[in-house]
C-alpha cells in the first residue's frame, strides 16, 4: 500500500471513532421555536391565574359567610327595612305622605265651662195677672216656637189663656206649678243650644295675645273637639281669680256641646312656615332616637330625624328627612311593634 492510500485509511477511521463517541451521549432537544415557546408560558400563566382567582373566590366567600363585609347590613342602610304586604298595610290602618313644608300655629292653652247663648235665651211670662191652671212642659223639654207651654186664667176676664214659647230651643227653667198665681214673674226660661259659649279664663299675662277673631279649638273628655271663634274679650277681671273671660261663640247643632261641661280651649296666637314637616303622629321613639318610617323599594326603613318646632299636630325636621320622601303618619306605631318583634327574635 502506498503513502497515499495509508493517509485515507487513517481519515476514514478516525471519523468512524467519532461518530461511535456521539452515538453514546443523549442529544439535547431542539431548542422549541418561538411560537410553541410562546404556547408554554401562556398555559403556564393560565394555571397561576386559576390558582389565584380559586384562592380570592374562596377567600371572599369566607369573608362573607363569616360577615366580615357585612354587604347588606350596610347597603344602603335597608337592613332594618320592613316588607308589609298592601292587605297588611290596610289592616294596620297605615297612612302614608310625602314630608314637605307646612304652617305650624302657635296656641295659647285656656280653660272654661260651656254655658247658653245668653242672646238666644228668654224668660217667659203671663201675658196678665192670674191664676196657673196648667203646665205643659218641664226642664229638659225641647219645644218650638209658639209651643204652648202653660194656660192661665185672666184675674180680670176669668178668661184662660195659653203662654206660648217665643222661639225654639230647650226649656231649661221651670219656675211655676199649677194653682199659682203668675203676677209678671218668669215661668219658665227657653234657650236656643243650637249655638253656645264657652267662657274661658284668661290669665292677664297672655291678655296682650287673645282678641276677638282668633280661632280657638275646643276639647272635652270624650273625645269631643270643635272649633270656633272668639267673640268678645271681657275688659274687666273678677276679684277673686284676677283673670279675665274669653267668650268662644261654638256651633251646637248636634247637641254635643252641654251647658255646665268643662273644656280646654287653644287659642291660634301666631303661625309660621317651615321648609319640611310631619305629622307628629310620625314620629316613634325607638333605640336610635326619635324617628320616622320612609318607605322606600326596600320597605318601611326607620330613620332618624332631627326635630325643630312643634305645634301640637305638625313638627317640624331639621335633619335625617328630605321633602318629598314617603313617611307613615298614621299607623307607625304598628311598624315600631313590629320591628321591636324582630329585634327581640334576632337577640334569641
Amino acid at each position: 500500500m502506498n503513502s497515499k492510500n495509508s493517509f485515507l485509511a487513517a481519515a476514514a477511521l478516525l471519523s468512524l471513532s467519532l461518530a461511535a463517541c456521539g452515538d453514546r451521549e443523549t442529544p439535547r432537544p431542539a431548542p422549541p421555536t418561538d411560537e410553541a415557546g410562546h404556547a408554554h408560558d401562556e398555559s403556564k400563566g393560565r394555571d397561576e391565574n386559576e390558582r389565584h382567582d380559586k384562592s380570592e373566590a374562596h377567600t371572599e366567600a369566607d369573608r362573607h359567610e363569616s360577615g366580615g363585609e357585612q354587604g347588606h347590613s350596610q347597603e344602603g342602610g335597608h337592613a332594618e327595612a320592613l316588607k308589609l304586604t298592601p292587605e297588611a298595610q290596610k289592616f294596620a290602618g297605615l297612612n302614608i305622605a310625602p314630608a314637605g313644608p307646612a304652617n305650624l300655629t302657635e296656641t295659647i292653652s285656656l280653660y272654661g265651662t260651656v254655658k247658653p247663648n245668653a242672646e238666644r235665651m228668654r224668660s217667659v211670662a203671663a201675658r196678665f195677672p192670674g191664676v196657673v191652671r196648667s203646665v205643659n212642659v218641664k226642664v229638659g223639654d225641647s219645644v218650638r216656637q209658639g209651643a204652648n207651654l202653660a194656660s192661665v186664667e185672666s184675674n180680670e176676664s176669668l178668661q184662660v189663656y195659653n203662654v206660648p214659647s217665643p222661639l225654639g230651643g230647650v226649656v231649661t227653667e221651670r219656675l211655676t206649678n199649677p194653682g199659682e198665681q203668675a203676677e209678671g214673674q218668669p215661668l219658665f226660661t227657653v234657650a236656643d243650644l243650637s249655638t253656645v259659649w264657652v267662657e274661658l279664663s284668661l290669665f292677664p299675662r297672655d291678655r296682650s295675645r287673645i282678641r276677638a277673631g282668633q280661632r280657638v279649638q275646643v276639647k272635652a273628655e270624650g273625645g269631643l273637639i270643635g272649633s270656633g271663634e272668639i267673640v268678645f274679650v271681657s275688659p274687666l277681671s273678677t276679684s277673686a281669680t284676677q283673670s279675665l273671660a274669653a267668650r268662644v261663640l261654638l256651633d251646637n247643632r248636634d247637641g254635643i256641646w252641654t251647658p255646665g261641661l268643662y273644656v280646654q280651649g287653644e287659642v291660634a296666637v301666631a303661625e309660621s312656615s317651615v321648609p319640611l314637616a310631619v305629622p307628629a303622629s310620625a314620629l316613634q321613639e325607638l333605640e336610635s332616637g326619635l324617628s320616622v318610617f320612609v318607605q322606600d323599594a326596600h320597605g318601611f326603613e326607620p330613620r332618624a330625624v332631627k326635630t325643630g318646632r312643634n305645634d301640637g299636630r305638625k313638627v317640624e325636621i331639621l335633619e335625617g328627612l328630605k321633602a318629598g320622601e314617603s313617611v307613615v303618619s298614621d299607623g307607625s306605631f304598628v311598624l315600631k311593634a313590629e320591628l321591636g318583634k324582630g329585634e327581640a327574635e334576632h337577640g334569641h
